[in-house]
């Protein structure tokens, strides 16, 4: 291991309290008990402790929280409990969303990006938001994803980085060529210049990240059996193939367009390293099927990690204390494999 990756293994990962409302913040009380006695994975909240306090009491009397300062007090204090470094709020019930959240949710998001941004965490996960809670509250921008890629730019002083939607579960990686836009606008919004431009987002990342030198990329077309040679549609060979072709002749060794009903029953047997779906139900739905309660969503493209449970607030299991914890555990796994795998790279290539 570099020196680094070493120190990439040890800072702790930042995550965002998501709706205090909704299921995160048991779920992260539930992923420290997961952690707790684990000698590589430490991880903080910033997050309103009382209401933090309020779910352990209510759910998980067997977990502790230590409030915190500083990302830095974060390692020691993790084996006596759940690190918090507070944000002041307003007390909400579980399962019962309130708007004057808001600004607690969105502050907590940037607070881990700053965190990661000024070397005090290896990388972000992000608990669920309601995009409609934070859209009443003044929020302007579609998801996580989009958010964390103007975060990116303004701590960078750049323009803003393009975002890749990438999913991860079930013995697949799936990145998205659009992300949360309407399915009739999908068409319109694909180019040639997008797809390459993806994919290559993809590449890079699939070896900066996730350790995977000469990655393989399968790429799944917009229409039916990829189009029938033109007769189902003309995208598939009008738009993705020359993507494709262009991709190869840099180097790059991607396969399609194929068949949407067959490209990810391909990866799975082995002939990918990861997929790129040209829409965003084309992408979840096999991923969610394979593993609905383990899949992560993952940030490409941005300039530090970041990874989340791939479900939402789900607050009427909030309200009843029936939280799975799986999806955020192994959002956590990723993003310390990932911030490892970053530092290597990064200490070999400069």
């Amino acid at each position: 291991m570099t020196q680094q990756s070493s120190v990439a293994n040890t800072l702790p990962l930042a995550l965002s309290q998501g709706d205090p409302a909704g299921v995160g913040p048991q779920a992260s009380l539930m992923a420290w008990e997961a952690f707790k006695d684990s000698t590589d994975t430490s991880f903080y909240v910033r997050g309103h402790v009382d209401t933090h306090k309020a779910r352990a009491e209510q759910f998980c009397p067997s977990s502790a929280i230590v409030e915190i300062s500083d990302p830095s007090e974060a390692q020691s204090a993790f084996r006596h409990g759940l690190p918090i470094i507070d944000i002041p709020s307003f007390p909400v019930t579980a399962g019962t969303p309130d708007v004057a959240t808001g600004a607690a949710i969105t502050n907590s998001i940037r607070l881990c990006v700053e965190d990661v941004w000024q070397g005090r965490a290896g990388g972000v996960t992000t608990n669920p938001i309601s995009k409609s809670l934070l859209k009443s509250a003044g929020f302007k921008h579609p998801g996580h994803t989009e958010y964390l890629a103007e975060l990116a730019g303004e701590f960078a002083g750049t323009d803003t980085p393009r975002p890749i939607m990438m999913l991860v579960g079930g013995g697949l990686r799936v990145a998205l060529a659009t992300i949360h836009v309407p399915l009739m606008s999908v068409g319109t919004l694909l180019t040639s210049a997008l797809i390459e431009d993806v994919a290559d987002i993809v590449l890079r990342a699939l070896n900066k990240d996730f350790g995977l030198e000469n990655a393989r990329l399968g790429v799944a077309g917009l229409n039916p059996h990829a189009g029938e040679d033109g007769m189902l549609g003309a995208e598939d060979g009008a738009i993705i193939a020359p993507a494709i072709n262009e991709l190869n002749k840099a180097g790059n060794t991607v396969i399609g367009p194929r068949p949407g009903d067959t490209v990810f029953h391909e990866m799975l047997t082995g002939s990918y390293d990861a997929v790129l779906a040209m829409y965003h139900d084309q992408g979840l739905i096999p991923v969610k099927t394979l593993d609905i309660w383990g899949g992560v969503n993952v940030t490409l493209g941005l300039p530090f990690i970041r990874t989340s449970p791939d479900h939402g607030t789900a607050y009427d299991a909030a309200a009843r204390g029936a939280v799975k914890v799986d999806s955020l555990i192994a959002a956590m796994k990723l993003a310390k494999s990932m911030a490892v795998h970053r530092a290597s790279w990064e200490a070999q290539n400069g």
